[in-house]
């Protein structure tokens, strides 16, 4: 099973809402999912269990103007991804011999070593970054 956490800022703090089995679902309903169970956040409804099972959790820091940081993983989960604000950079094209605008998402992933072999976790960043560049892939 894959349950996923997602860090979610309310009036009264940080709380971290799972989000269970992903794995069987596709994009739309997961957003569906994440919507309904933000909202439950924001206005004091969640119940104990909606926020627990989790062994992944994702925090966003980019939409109140984080620029990098390095998330903490909570136990008992085995890796948290966190993500940044987006900009624009330069970034040099070797074939063009020129530096060509790009939209980058920096990204931070901390995982337990005990559970995740590092190969595994860089792997796991070069495929996510890979499926983020081109979002149609999300929808198959």
């Amino acid at each position: 099973y894959y349950n996923v956490g997602f860090a979610c800022d309310t009036p009264d703090g940080l709380v971290v809402p799972v989000i269970r089995d992903v794995n069987q679902k596709d994009v739309l309903d997961i957003a569906r999912e994440l919507g309904e169970l933000s909202a439950k956040a924001r206005e004091r409804k969640l119940k104990v269990e909606e926020m627990q099972g989790g062994c992944f959790t994702i925090s966003s820091l980019g939409g109140i103007g984080g620029t990098a940081f390095t998330p903490i993983i909570n136990c008992p989960e085995v890796a948290i991804l966190g993500v940044s604000r987006s900009s624009i950079e330069p970034v040099w094209d070797a074939k063009s011999k020129t530096f060509e605008p790009r939209l980058m998402l920096p990204l931070s992933l901390s995982y337990d070593h005990r559970v995740i072999d590092g190969a595994d976790g860089a792997r796991f960043t070069s495929h996510l970054r890979m499926m983020l560049s081109d979002v149609r892939r999300l929808l198959l």
